[in-house]
């Protein structure tokens, strides 16, 4: 089971007593600074939530999975959650 954005405004709206017009853009703004700060290279940290940062990836030889040909992969980044306390209790539950 998974819950979708139109489920999780419904709730934000709820829980906060919010409209889901004002709750979808309340999650659309903390998409919109989640990616610009990660396209800084800032990390982001919600406290007892998660934490979300940009890092680097070294450049590796791969191998093209259909030809079985070794491939340079380039250098380049990812992106790092990790789990607050708050959130690592409610699953660990």
């Amino acid at each position: 089971m998974s819950v979708n954005r139109t489920e999780l405004v419904a709730a934000i709206a709820d829980k906060a007593g919010l409209t889901k017009t004002d709750a979808d853009s309340a999650l659309g703004a903390l998409q919109e600074v989640l990616v610009e700060s990660l396209g800084k290279g800032e990390a982001v940290k919600v406290t007892g939530l998660l934490s979300v940062e940009r890092v680097e990836r070294a450049a590796r030889t791969g191998r093209n999975p259909r030809t079985g040909e070794e491939i340079q992969i380039p250098a380049g980044y990812g992106v790092k959650v990790s789990a607050g306390s708050a959130l690592k209790k409610a699953v660990a539950k």
